[in-house]
């Protein structure tokens, strides 16, 4: 599962360098996140021919076909085996992938009724990226509103230690791949959906603030501790 994450860089530049697109298709009002929760609005990004586009979606899939928006929280992720069978996803995962731009996502670590976050991380810091799908549905008839899901699969052995899921993150080489829409075969697609690489992410528990969606800064990544029976997790 994947049901909080970040986007905490400070520079608005550094980003769409990053992210391989001209500064304009930032909001000159961009703000670092530092506790993204589900139905929270973020950026995902697409391919259009062969540039990438940077939009706003709220986080929850939505299909263009429903009637509602009851399903967007159970919908913000997507299960990575289920993807091409799933009535929900099937035709998105043929049509409408994306990646979910970020820079950590957060697990937690329980003792009674205490719970630990974890920040699931780059070692050096850098975006990663996460397999997403995209929905345009109207609520009202001729008001379009983006939606996007979070594609998870099996947890590599980092994650395994607090959670049976994790997102799936996509390598900077592969992500345009996932994202073209004129790719169709779906068997290689699916075989890009597997754990990150041992070494792609490292683990820093957090200050309890993140618990909290109402807390969204900077000190939600403040160091944390685990307890004290959960230390040597990490």
């Amino acid at each position: 599962m994947c049901g909080r994450f970040t986007l905490s860089y400070r520079e608005r530049l550094k980003v769409a360098e990053e992210l391989g697109i001209s500064p304009d298709q930032l909001p000159e009002d961009y703000v670092p996140r530092y506790n993204i929760a589900p139905t929270d609005p973020h950026y995902f990004m697409r391919l259009r021919l062969e540039d990438r586009e940077l939009l706003t979606g709220k986080w929850g899939l939505i299909n263009y076909w429903a009637r509602d928006a009851k399903r967007a929280a159970a919908q913000i992720n997507a299960r990575a085996e289920t993807l091409d069978t799933n009535r929900a996803f099937k035709e998105a995962f043929s049509k409408r992938r994306c990646v979910v731009p970020a820079d950590g996502f957060f697990e937690w670590v329980s003792q009674g009724k205490e719970r630990f976050p974890v920040w699931f991380h780059r070692p050096d810091g850098g975006l990663i990226y996460f397999a997403g799908l995209y929905e345009t549905w109207q609520p009202t008839p001729g008001n379009y509103q983006r939606t996007f899901t979070i594609v998870t699969t099996t947890p590599n052995d980092l994650v395994s230690k607090v959670h049976d899921r994790m997102p799936v993150v996509l390598p900077e080489e592969l992500v345009d791949q996932w994202m073209d829409p004129r790719f169709e075969d779906i068997e290689p697609l699916k075989r890009l959906l597997v754990p990150a690489a041992k070494d792609a992410l490292i683990a820093t528990p957090v200050s309890q603030r993140v618990n909290s969606v109402k807390n969204d800064d900077p000190d939600c990544l403040a160091p944390g501790e685990l307890p004290a029976s959960q230390q040597a997790l990490f």
